[in-house]
């Protein structure tokens, strides 16, 4: 229990005022995700073996990048590391490491790691479940950003100079 209070859970975590229900959503995401069946785009016996080298080569580079982000993200957190998307109350803004080229690497970690996972498996029921992890880690980035802007004056000026999710694009 005492890793849910450092974390930032409050004593009332059911009323979600840090954001305890999206990390109940995330759960149920992950889980989903996981469980999904295969459905492949089409049968990979027809193609050519470059084009499924290359499919094995982009795999292996969103998956290098997810690694590179989800772990860039936790080390340079450290101590702010929190799965809710409110800031710790004695957080610090990092804007260093990988979070100078995203602001959310973390959430970007799993969403490039869910469609190399889709590349990998050719499932077109797991690339749907990345968009959804688009979808989903946008909204709760959003709500992240209303609680950082308040917290940090100098957040929106590292808002403006930093993408949110896809490095450099988005």
């Amino acid at each position: 229990m005492n890793q849910f209070k450092e974390w930032g859970y409050s004593t009332q975590w059911w009323r979600g005022k840090r954001g305890e229900y999206w990390v109940m959503g995330q759960m149920i995401l992950f889980i989903t995700f996981v469980l999904l069946p295969v459905y492949p785009f089409l049968s990979r016996e027809p193609l050519s073996p470059l084009w499924n080298y290359s499919v094995w080569g982009l795999t292996g580079l969103l998956g290098l990048v997810s690694i590179v982000l989800l772990v860039g993200g936790v080390l340079k957190l450290g101590g702010n590391l929190t799965p809710l998307p409110h800031p710790k109350d004695d957080g610090e803004l990092v804007t260093i490491g990988v979070y100078s080229i995203v602001r959310h690497p973390i959430y970007s970690g799993v969403i490039f790691a869910a469609i190399a996972y889709s590349c990998w498996r050719w499932s077109l029921s797991h690339a749907i479940g990345a968009v959804i992890f688009l979808l989903f880690f946008d909204q709760k980035a959003k709500q992240e950003e209303s609680w950082l802007k308040t917290k940090f004056s100098d957040y929106e000026n590292y808002q403006s100079r930093v993408k949110k999710l896809i490095p450099w694009i988005y």
